[in-house]
């Protein structure tokens, strides 16, 4: 809709413009013969008015920079005065013919005034170049303001040559501007205005020409077809890139000098073709009207179908780019952690359009090395995980050995506190038995520790909080009788007692850590409760978003490795961990374990029969 709509916003102004010009010259019919009046006493003195002031500003342009002395300046401020007389002389017996030509003249002569004020400010160097050139421009854009008012005229060819001309004449006007800003180095202001006057002269040439009778442009067709025309453009370039050309001046003096001849030949021969004849004006002007509808119908339904056509190239590669953002990079990334080979298909965006096929080609390129990226961390993160695997699995044969030597010792032990540091020893090898599972379990695979039958949960509380170094402070409260499975006591034990230890490390030594545990509607619920610090509820969301997501594991994020082990194992059993506030200050941990991993209580063993009584039987 944002395409067409700025295709019919041109297609409305050609609409509005071809109807305001049939509105007028059909109104003015009658008035075909105040063209010459007009001509002899308003336009002709303006465009010589408008050569002297072109020529003014150029001149003091010049001085601005140094290159002119002020005895130029004053000879051409008495050319001007002398055009300026003239026009108020002339004009002055035409101007009441109607209210808008008397509003219009009376705006011209304002701006007239303010010569004097203009050359003061130059003189005490009040004024720099680029607000001496605006000024100027201000006094010639009402000129040409009045030129368009007063060329209405009844015969709409006529008309139509005559506006066009009047383009014509403020393109070279334009082109003036131009040569008194790029006289010499420019500043980025005065660069930026030239650009925006060359864009805009530009645009009135090409649009002029095509709408001059032939007599008339092929004069013009000559100047800009001409090699001295080229080059100027070729300097106008320079200039918009930041250079400074040479011979700007005389290039364009020539070019300036052949625009001003050729218009006024062109308004002179629209003069002498000027007749009253009304009737042929308004049958020229129905005419126009028709043809000038038809033109506007085509161009609509060629915008139209040109905006539509674009809508959808555009519409196909918007879902092409979705799809590659949304669906087809995360799948091929998931398949990349997986350990999954992949083959990625060219992306293709089917298009008439040079710039969307490009930009159909550069998110191809965009996925292809997305691709390879990932590629590159997933063989990083592969090979990180091996060597988290072997340097566990190196440390578990060396702890299993250990403990094994440290049992026989044990039961070889006779002194009291020799057992008591054996006990110690052991419990350490416990705690880096478990340290090394937590490697395992980063490296994605499982520890290999498991129970074949179900153990109690409360022997699986008591279990975790064994391996914390400070076990003394963990307190396990009593439990339902309830079971887990045997393939998931291993990691559930790690995962508690990583909540444990978490638990003990951040919060003060005198505080205990309480550990519950009671049967839910989905499950069983056990909850680690420290009397610490707490954390902020910002930090909590945090941490319960990762734990609910379990993340990428990060190396350079190595102080947070107890929470990617818990994340993990919980995500392998589908184990929610949540953690919130306690009443006392510090963190709870609540850790649901689903009913598919809960067994009913072990039966109890059955009653023996008793045995039958012996019956004593007396004798005699």
């Amino acid at each position: 809709m944002k395409i067409i709509g700025l295709l019919l916003v041109p297609l409305a102004s050609m609409v509005v413009l071809w109807g305001v010009i049939t509105a007028v010259t059909a109104t003015e019919s009658l008035e075909l013969r105040a063209y010459k009046t007009l001509w002899t006493n308003l336009r002709h003195p303006a465009y010589k008015l408008i050569s002297e002031i072109q020529r003014e500003r150029l001149v003091s342009a010049k001085l601005l920079r140094h290159t002119a002395g002020t005895s130029a300046v004053a000879a051409q401020r008495t050319r001007t005065d002398a055009a300026r007389d003239t026009f108020k002389q002339l004009s002055n017996t035409t101007r009441n013919r109607s209210e808008e030509i008397r509003t219009q003249v009376d705006a011209v002569y304002t701006q007239l005034d303010r010569l004097d004020a203009i050359r003061g400010e130059i003189d005490t160097s009040l004024s720099d170049r680029l607000h001496t050139v605006e000024a100027y421009n201000s006094i010639i854009d009402t000129i040409f303001g009045l030129h368009r008012r007063v060329a209405l005229i009844d015969d709409i060819p006529i008309y139509e040559q005559s506006r066009v001309i009047i383009d014509l004449g403020f393109a070279k006007e334009l082109l003036t501007r131009e040569q008194a800003i790029a006289l010499g180095p420019v500043t980025e202001a005065e660069r930026r205005l030239f650009t925006q006057i060359v864009g805009n002269r530009r645009f009135l040439v090409d649009q002029s020409l095509g709408e001059l009778d032939r007599s008339l442009r092929d004069v013009n067709v000559s100047i800009i077809s001409s090699p001295t025309y080229q080059r100027m453009r070729l300097m106008e370039d320079q200039i918009i890139a930041g250079r400074t050309p040479k011979s700007w001046l005389g290039t364009t003096e020539a070019l300036a000098k052949s625009f001003q001849d050729s218009l006024m030949r062109a308004s002179a021969s629209l003069n002498a073709r000027a007749e009253p004849v009304a009737d042929e004006v308004l049958r020229r002007a129905f005419m126009l009207a028709g043809l000038c509808l038809a033109l506007v119908v085509v161009s609509i339904a060629f915008s139209l179908r040109m905006g539509n056509r674009l809508s959808k190239e555009l519409g196909a590669l918007r879902l092409v780019a979705l799809e590659v953002a949304q669906e087809r990079l995360p799948r091929v990334v998931e398949k990349l952690r997986r350990g999954e080979k992949v083959e990625l298909p060219e992306l293709s965006v089917p298009s008439t359009t040079t710039e969307i096929d490009d930009v159909g080609q550069a998110f191809s390129s965009v996925q292809q090395t997305a691709v390879e990226a990932a590629v590159g961390q997933a063989q990083l993160s592969e090979g990180v995980g091996h060597v988290f695997r072997n340097l566990a699995r190196r440390s578990q044969t060396l702890l299993h050995r250990q403990r094994i030597q440290l049992q026989d010792m044990q039961h070889r032990a006779t002194e009291p506190e020799a057992l008591e540091d054996l006990f110690k020893l052991d419990h350490l090898t416990t705690r880096m038995r478990r340290h090394a599972e937590g490697l395992i379990i980063l490296s994605g695979a499982t520890p290999g520790r498991g129970w074949s039958r179900p153990v109690p949960l409360l022997d699986v509380a008591r279990g975790a909080a064994a391996e914390v170094e400070d076990y003394q402070r963990v307190t396990v409260e009593p439990m339902p009788a309830l079971r887990l499975a045997g393939p998931v006591v291993g990691d559930v034990i790690h995962l508690i007692a990583e909540l444990i230890e978490n638990a003990t490390v951040y919060s003060p030594d005198r505080t205990p850590v309480i550990v519950r545990g009671e049967a839910a509607a989905r499950g069983f619920v056990f909850e680690v409760e420290d009397r610490g610090f707490g954390m902020s509820p910002e930090e909590l969301a945090e941490y319960n978003e990762r734990l609910a997501s379990p993340p990428e594991f990060d190396l350079a994020d190595s102080d947070r490795l107890g929470l990617f082990v818990v994340s993990r194992l919980a995500a392998r059993h589908d184990i929610r961990v949540t953690l919130r506030g306690s009443p006392y200050g510090g963190t709870t941990a609540i850790v649901l374990i689903p009913e598919d991993h809960v067994a009913e209580p072990e039966p109890p063993a059955p009653l023996e029969e008793p045995k039958r009584p012996m019956r004593v039987v007396r004798g005699d």
